[in-house]
């Protein structure tokens, strides 16, 4: 090496990738949107049985079915209006979708269980597309190579929401009406829907906005691939909801039921460090693999026999949660075409809400039958199946088409 050249060392993880995307205002706009809209939907769902079981005198199981069946619709209705999005585009689908909402949550706190639950779910159908808007605005507003980063931050944004919003709903709830409250945080979204109305952030770069493109059917981007990706998606919140039932037992198994929140709150802010790092990371890492460590790790959590280990193991399974839903959401974005993304993240949030909806009662059937231990186990071992099921097809490559298909319209 030439005398007075030096070379320095390369840093794996570095705040240079946090500063070019939050140099983006688009992008700024974005995570402000995303966190103002996700903020009062995750309250919904608490709120919902807080107000069965003490303004309508209902049973947990009856709020536990309502909640059901407004997952399961938001969840079913992901894909088809996320391709209503792509189709119309953002300032046509919003209007109509808003005013069901208002005109439902209007009515439904101020009615009785059944009424509540029909129009709960009609709501749930026709609901803003959140998670295709905010996903699709934050990929458009970075450069490719930053994109990770975007998406990272994107997450913790999530992860802040569903963390403090329903702790300000069972707050707002203990001292007011929930019939108001529950009003007012449906409101709320219709707000800032019509905020995301007047801005119209972009959903495309300008790139894929004026880039020629191809009509392609379907079946050409709805691959073993992209499957496995929604599959892995799903995987990691039924480790994720499965875990926290195992964390909720294992502390009533030991006295500790008071200590609950704190290890949870531990498990989330893993899943927030974890994703930051990721963020800054100058590469990504596969999906499966991330969620091949998320179950390894909880696997142990079935074994533990204090609250100080338990919580050590849920900080470091956190590491890997954000960062697995991050590497989905990016390695989806680049195997669809652009016109097709809203379709595509709706089947990504499905996935996710799925994997959430199915891991608590496996892992409490498992509890009911072998113990805490037991739902660790179950949830670890079916997140160990997933990745394992996904290793052949990602490592089968990437289609030499990928990412550069338009979608045609036609199934």
């Amino acid at each position: 090496m030439p005398r007075g050249v030096s070379i320095a060392p390369v840093s794996p993880v570095s705040i240079e990738p946090y500063r070019r995307a939050l140099a983006s205002r688009r992008l700024r706009t974005a995570l402000i949107l995303g966190l103002l809209l996700r903020a009062p939907v995750f309250a919904g769902g608490i709120l919902l049985t807080v107000h069965t079981v003490t303004t309508l005198g209902g049973s947990y199981a009856a709020a536990g079915v309502l909640v059901a069946v407004v997952t399961a619709a938001t969840a079913l209705s992901g894909p088809w209006r996320g391709r209503l999005l792509d189709r119309l585009g953002l300032r046509r689908v919003v209007p109509p979708l808003l005013l069901v909402t208002a005109t439902c949550w209007a009515i439904a706190p101020w009615v009785g269980y059944w009424a509540l639950l029909v129009l709960a779910l009609v709501a749930s159908l026709l609901v803003i597309p959140s998670m295709p808007i905010i996903r699709q605005a934050v990929i458009a507003s970075v450069p490719e190579r930053d994109r990770r980063t975007a998406i990272s931050l994107d997450t913790a944004g999530f992860e802040l929401a569903f963390v403090v919003a329903p702790l300000v709903a069972v707050w707002a709830a203990a001292h007011w009406s929930t019939a108001w409250v529950l009003f007012i945080s449906k409101m709320l979204v219709v707000l800032v829907g019509v905020v995301i109305w007047v801005v119209d952030p972009p959903l495309r770069t300008d790139t894929e906005s004026t880039a020629p493109v191809r009509e392609v059917a379907r079946r050409e981007w709805f691959s073993p691939r992209f499957l496995v990706v929604c599959l892995l998606a799903f995987g990691v919140t039924l480790v994720l909801t499965g875990s926290e039932i195992g964390v909720v037992a294992a502390m009533r198994d030991w006295g500790l039921t008071p200590q609950i929140g704190m290890v949870l709150a531990v498990l989330g802010l893993g899943s927030l460090v974890g994703g930051l790092v990721y963020g800054a990371m100058p590469r990504s890492l596969p999906a499966h693999l991330l969620l091949l460590a998320i179950a390894l790790v909880t696997v142990p959590m079935a074994l533990v026999s204090s609250a100080w280990t338990l919580g050590a193991l849920s900080f470091v399974a956190g590491l890997f949660i954000a960062p697995a839903i991050t590497a989905t959401v990016d390695q989806l974005s680049r195997m669809v075409p652009a016109a097709i993304r809203g379709e595509a993240i709706g089947w990504h949030g499905s996935s996710l809400a799925a994997g959430g909806t199915l891991g608590a009662p496996l892992a409490g059937m498992a509890v009911d039958r072998y113990g805490y231990g037991g739902g660790f186990a179950v949830v670890a071992l079916v997140g160990v199946a997933l990745a394992l099921v996904a290793l052949p097809v990602m490592r089968a490559g990437r289609p030499a088409h990928e990412g550069t298909l338009v979608h045609s319209g036609t199934g």
